[in-house]
């Protein structure tokens, strides 16, 4: 059974169009709706809907952080070498400058969240299936 479909429509933000130009750095399907895109302002600030058992890659944010606050659904964020966290909406995430890690949906739930980011973003390999088959809720 998948949960949280309504997510798949927008909680808040409309979900945008399929997460084409980055699709090379997730396993499953994204979507994205960019909110802030200007170019005098240094932070863009982009919608993201992840469809059941979609994640992105391992990646880090160089000369800049990466907000992430959850709005629906059910997922995971992990730094490299820590745990993974389990998020639901209401959750919030800060990633410094240079901390590599991945976000994305459990596997049996859409899942949605704000992606506040500045700086570089330097997309690394793909999390594995043994890692994110692995992870249990507490």
């Amino acid at each position: 059974m998948i949960k949280f479909e309504e997510v798949k429509n927008g909680v808040i933000f409309p979900v945008g169009e399929k997460n084409a130009a980055y699709s090379q750095y997730f396993t499953g399907q994204s979507y994205l709706k960019n909110l802030i895109a200007d170019p005098a302002v240094n932070v863009g600030v982009g919608n993201v809907t992840f469809e059941p058992g979609c994640r992105n890659n391992w990646h880090i944010h160089h000369d800049g952080f990466q907000l992430l606050l959850v709005t629906g659904g059910e997922g995971w964020y992990q730094e490299d070498g820590k745990p993974a966290q389990f998020l639901t909406a209401g959750d919030v995430i800060v990633t410094h400058d240079g901390i590599k890690h991945w976000h994305g949906a459990a596997k049996d739930s859409w899942f949605e969240h704000l992606a506040i980011t500045a700086g570089t973003p330097e997309w690394l390999e793909a999390v594995s299936d043994e890692l994110y088959n692995a992870l249990k809720k507490k």
